[in-house]
């Protein structure tokens, strides 16, 4: 953004008197001790801006971002995510864990002193039982697929298996739980990070409509059971979500926050005022005008790092003409990636013309797309539409965030200069576009995908025919026996062989339009201690502290 001088004066003024009221001074704003009892301590309580409005606060039944922050504050796994980008996961719920020497079999002691926000102890059956839960089909959750590596998971899941006893979930007593595999997943502890392998308060789903449920009732304020280091105080929707420090936590003694207060806001320029404003520490976004001037004006509060993720558009190819993969693939070469991230985007992010992130476990995609304009002018007119003429108007679904609109405006506009086609762009609410995304009720789609553990293979078994995020009506049967090839390889060389050879089958078929890879670019408060961006942005909350 250029700014004039009488303007970039006003600027520099305005952020300056926002970072003054950042670090604490002035009037007393969110999080600030109470004058009144200048004894006591102050309360450290953070301000976060979260997005939309969370769908699900169910370990099993969440897929967004919005709902990963709440979920890692609220409860923990047998693992967690170790600060340190190249470090493995570090003990949790289990406080170390034997892995035979075939990969087979994974042995976990859970520490003794684990415990809900009810006081109850947390044991294996509530690990045994909440897998038991998420391989019911009754649920419909997205991430069953991720028990699969577990051996007869997938054949209780799909009912030919019906004694659940005879899985490879296991729990011999109550601080072991034994998972036995069906084939080695070198991935499978990084995966544990995942709130899909969360234990659940068996007593509380059961007492809340019942284990098979999608009633979320169990999840309100007054009724959740967690065994994370912070639990639910309150919930106001649409507003904020409230968490407060657990007392029944084990590591209870090194969760630094009284409070995190979790602001649903969507806008980024919302966001950004209530920054400045001192009503936030940490926004979820910021305005993407807004970037060069944060740079230049108060760097030290620009937070901007990659983001193991991929931002992509999906094709509905049940419907005409996205059937015809000449269409998908002028589609995709129209675009100019480039100008896309230069003018667009603005945040630093990589065009993206492969599935995976770079540096994603040492994965390198040697596939990548390829053509120029002249191939998908060619590409249409052999479709049947030359210089666009019949083709018809279709609808490109994304959902409220600056970002996501701007994206979708480029894209409009490369295709009806490049292609001549003009396409209609349909914005909704966070919680009706995960609906119409789960049922596929949309032509095109806005999206993204954001790695769930550090490790390629999340990037490629969301594409296996009828995987509960995959969204596209696409499948190939060939594609979905490589998945299972390269879990049988021996060394991770192979492995990635295979999936290179998966990732061709992306490109040449393109269900999907890859884009660019994500970048986070956040205002982070220097009141904010021992806080980062990590590449899964799944930092532990329990480490974040604030000055008083």
């Amino acid at each position: 953004m250029h700014v004039s001088p009488p303007a970039r004066l006003i600027l520099t003024t305005f952020l300056a008197f926002a970072l003054f009221a950042l670090a604490g001074c002035g009037k007393k704003n969110a999080g600030s001790a109470d004058s009144s009892n200048a004894s006591s301590a102050p309360r450290k309580i953070l301000q976060v801006g979260n997005g939309a409005e969370p769908q699900f606060v169910d370990p099993q039944l969440a897929t967004g971002v919005p709902e990963n922050h709440l979920l890692i504050a609220l409860f923990e796994g047998l693992v967690g995510e170790n600060p340190d980008p190249a470090g493995d996961p570090v003990p949790a719920v289990a406080e170390r864990w034997e892995i035979s020497k075939d990969g087979l079999t994974y042995t976990f002691h859970l520490r003794p002193d684990a415990k809900w926000t009810n006081g109850r102890a947390v044991t294996s059956r509530d690990f045994v039982r909440a897998y038991q839960r998420i391989l019911n089909p009754a649920l419909a959750a997205e991430y069953v697929y991720m028990m699969f590596v577990v051996k007869g998971a997938e054949d209780y899941f799909q009912g030919s298996l019906k004694d659940f006893s005879k899985t490879g979930f296991q729990a011999p007593d109550d601080q072991t739980l034994v998972l036995t595999l069906r084939r080695p997943a070198p991935f499978l502890l990084h995966a544990m990070v995942h709130p899909a392998w969360f234990p659940l308060p068996i007593e509380t789903l059961e007492k809340f409509g019942g284990m098979a449920s999608r009633d979320q009732t169990w999840t309100r304020a007054e009724n959740i059971v967690g065994n994370g280091p912070f639990k639910m105080k309150a919930w106001y929707p649409n507003q904020k979500i409230i968490m407060e420090r657990s007392p029944t936590y084990w590591d209870r003694e090194h969760v630094k926050l009284d409070e995190i207060h979790f602001h649903a806001v969507e806008l980024a320029d919302t966001e950004e005022r209530m920054f400045r404003a001192g009503q936030l520490h940490i926004t979820n976004e910021m305005p993407l005008t807004k970037i060069a001037a944060y740079k230049r004006e108060m760097p030290e509060a620009l937070n901007i790092a990659p983001w193991c993720g991929t931002y992509f558009y999906r094709f509905n190819i049940a419907r005409k003409p996205l059937n015809d993969v000449r269409v998908r693939r002028a589609l995709a070469l129209a675009i100019d990636r480039e100008s896309l991230v230069k003018n667009v985007t603005l945040g630093g992010e990589t065009p993206a013309y492969a599935l995976v992130p770079p540096n994603t476990a040492g994965y390198v995609s040697k596939h990548r797309l390829s053509g120029d304009l002249a191939e998908a002018k060619h590409l249409l007119a052999e479709a049947g539409f030359p210089g666009g003429r019949g083709f018809p108007r279709l609808n490109v679904l994304y959902n409220n965030l600056e970002k996501h609109r701007v994206v979708a405006e480029a894209l409009q506009e490369m295709w009806r200069r490049n292609l001549g086609i003009d396409v209609s762009l349909v914005n909704e609410e966070w919680r009706v576009y995960l609906v119409d995304q789960k049922s596929i009720n949309f032509d095109i789609q806005r999206a993204g995908w954001l790695a769930d553990y550090a490790d390629p293979h999340v990037f490629f078994d969301l594409w296996t025919t009828g995987n509960g995020n995959n969204c596209t009506n696409w499948g190939n049967a060939t594609y979905d026996n490589l998945l299972q090839a390269a879990l049988n390889t021996k060394t991770q060389e192979e492995r990635y062989a295979v999936y290179n050879d998966m990732e061709k089958i992306i490109i040449d078929e393109l269900p999907i339009i890859p884009l660019f890879f994500y970048t986070h670019a956040r205002l982070v408060s220097p009141k904010v201690l021992n806080y980062r961006t990590t590449f899964l942005d799944t930092y532990p909350w329990k480490l974040v502290d604030l000055k008083p």
